[in-house]
């Protein structure tokens, strides 16, 4: 299905970086960042602007090949790593931060990935995510046709475990981000700390 909707010139979530992730973009800690399910790599190639050492992993071999031709572009280094999330293996503490913007999984594979994500991170390091919550499925404007594979901030709290919320929202927001998440949306936001 990724490698299908890639498959255009067009970035079809968009070029510039997620609203959320550039607000609070200072919540990072400089060092290793890892972009989760990263598609075209228009957060990851932010980041990397930003003086961050990036790492992006998808599934799809057609969105990071176009994160490829973005870093490029943008003349900066992003490391891409094609795999499924479910195989993916984020090494113990070894992550400065974590960003997860849109990444919808089934909710057992979500549960896992969140509790690796939560031992991946540094002492000190940061999750930050963006994801829709069961209400967007009223809006229709993006995101996963089912629930399950959406968050609330009850799901993030029993899944990250070992976490501190630093900040912890749900709101309904303007998501612009390309022909796919486009118009009002419901959403979490958080950003949570390793202690």
């Amino acid at each position: 299905m990724w490698d299908e909707r890639y498959a255009t010139d067009e970035f079809v979530y968009g070029r510039q970086p997620n609203d959320f992730l550039v607000s609070q973009v200072s919540a990072l800690p400089l060092g290793k960042v890892l972009c989760l399910a990263e598609g075209e790599g228009r957060n990851a190639v932010w980041l990397a602007r930003q003086g961050y050492q990036v790492t992006a992993v998808d599934a799809s071999a057609v969105g990071l090949e176009k994160a490829r031709r973005l870093a490029a572009e943008h003349e900066v280094e992003v490391e891409i790593i094609q795999a499924d999330l479910g195989d993916f293996d984020i090494a113990s503490e070894s992550w400065d931060a974590v960003v997860s913007i849109f990444c919808h999984l089934p909710a057992v594979l979500r549960r896992q990935v969140h509790a690796r994500v939560a031992n991946g991170l540094r002492s000190g390091g940061v999750l930050l995510l963006e994801a829709y919550t069961p209400q967007q499925l009223e809006f229709g404007t993006g995101g996963p046709p089912v629930a399950e594979m959406m968050m609330d901030k009850d799901v993030l709290s029993d899944e990250l475990d070992g976490l501190v919320f630093r900040y912890a929202e749900e709101c309904v927001r303007d998501v612009n981000e390309g022909r796919f998440h486009h118009g009002e949306g419901a959403v979490v936001q958080l950003v949570a700390s390793k202690p």
